[in-house]
């Protein structure tokens, strides 16, 4: 005979037909709540994880990996600023550096008045640390030149000051004489061109010219000039500016790019760990069903339960015959449920454009969002952390309607039989 008994048994219980219908059908509407829950959360959290890749991309298209920054009130002219690039250059893990200026000024074009950040940038070095010239649409990053008071600005930014390529625009820079006195100052700017980035956050607010340009704007503020730094990998930008950060003289501090956007990413962050936990739910939901189905086989199974064990079956093996039934349901859930959500998680970008036409409906409408497609990034720890997680709780799951089993008393069972 199979050996073990209690594992022979209990696959035999989960191939027989019960006497009841509704178990049967709960036991498959368990099965087909434990596979369409793993495989929603794997394709939601990698869906999660392609729009947090989408925006960052996004975000690092215009700004840089990490900046060299003054947080002191002493200027530093341009000569420290090369010599403070030198070293830099030698560090392996960088391969980009730019100089840039950057100042808080408001864009008067009557009767608008809108708040933006002008970047100063060198038109020769700003493709080593931003993809700047590819996203302009209209004009070349190089018609920025020194004296020429030129400005490439965002689409969003144009449409909303009502202003396209030749049209000029005030640019008003606020600050403060020594005496305290407010001392904005003002300079009309010719628009060469116009950028498109797919991101709000830089084509409603960001304004490029000639770092002379705006250098000239910036005097008296110490804290507006710095040096841009591209990494080969952007992901050890934390970690290597908090290096150079120790090295840097006083005064001067290093800041990536995950503290310069890190409103973004955490919100994602907190967004995905909420998706999971309903998402979980739903697992847990189809667990309690399995509970449920267990407990019916049970009551349904009394009386073989009391013959097996006149028979000699001890009540741990009757214990691990439900048990074994119930993680072969679980367990099968959970792995055609991973099949599902890795297949449908690494065919989205196919699926998604079928149930569209299918249904006639956008599900991200390009009149509403920047991001037209659902990205997706299938990483193998969140199938493996769901994986671990669904297989828990299914096996949680048996323990009270094996114990309920273990518990039957064969006279009692069979008194009436």
């Amino acid at each position: 005979m199979f050996q073990p008994l209690s594992l022979f048994v209990g696959l035999r219980y989960v191939r027989s037909r019960t006497r009841k219908f509704f178990v049967s059908f709960i036991t498959w509407v368990s099965l087909i709540g434990v596979c369409v829950g793993v495989a929603a959360l794997i394709v939601i959290l990698s869906v999660m994880n392609g729009f947090e890749g989408e925006l960052r991309d996004r975000l690092l298209s215009l700004s840089t990996h990490a900046r060299v920054m003054n947080t002191s009130d002493k200027p530093l002219s341009g000569d420290v600023w090369n010599r403070l690039a030198a070293p830099q250059r030698q560090e392996p893990k960088i391969d980009g550096l730019a100089p840039y200026v950057e100042l808080q000024a408001l864009g008067l074009r009557q009767p608008e008045m809108l708040p933006l950040r002008l970047r100063g940038i060198d038109p020769r070095f700003e493709p080593e640390v931003s993809d700047a010239a590819a996203a302009v649409i209209e004009g070349k990053l190089l018609d920025l030149a020194a004296g020429s008071d030129r400005v490439i600005l965002g689409s969003v930014l144009a449409r909303l000051l009502s202003v396209t390529v030749d049209d000029s625009v005030t640019l008003l820079v606020p600050g403060v004489d020594e005496a305290g006195t407010p001392t904005p100052r003002l300079r009309e700017f010719r628009v060469v061109g116009l950028f498109e980035a797919g991101l709000h956050d830089h084509d409603g607010s960001l304004a490029f010219a000639h770092i002379d340009d705006v250098a000239a704007l910036a005097a008296g503020d110490p804290r507006a000039r710095g040096l841009q730094l591209h990494f080969v990998d952007p992901m050890v930008a934390p970690s290597v500016s908090r290096e150079m950060t120790a090295r840097l003289s006083a005064g001067l501090t290093v800041r990536d790019w995950t503290q310069e956007h890190a409103n973004y990413f955490r919100a994602i962050r907190i967004e995905k760990t909420m998706m999971g936990i309903i998402l979980m739910l739903i697992v847990a939901v189809a667990a309690f069903n399995i509970v449920a189905m267990l407990v019916m086989v049970v009551t349904d199974k009394r009386t073989d339960v009391a013959i097996l064990r006149t028979l000699g079956m001890s009540p741990g093996e009757v214990q691990r015959v439900f048990i074994t039934q119930g993680l072969v349901i679980g367990w099968a859930g959970v792995l055609f449920g991973v099949a599902l959500g890795v297949w449908l998680a690494s065919n989205v970008g196919t699926v998604v454009p079928v149930l569209e036409a299918v249904f006639g409906f956008h599900v991200m409408d390009p009149d509403v969002y920047y991001v037209t497609r659902i990205p997706s990034e299938l990483r193998a720890q969140n199938v493996i952390a769901i994986a671990i997680g669904a297989l828990t709780l299914t096996a949680l799951a048996t323990v009270y309607p094996a114990r309920r089993a273990a518990r039957i008393a064969p006279a009692e069972a069979l008194r009436y039989e």
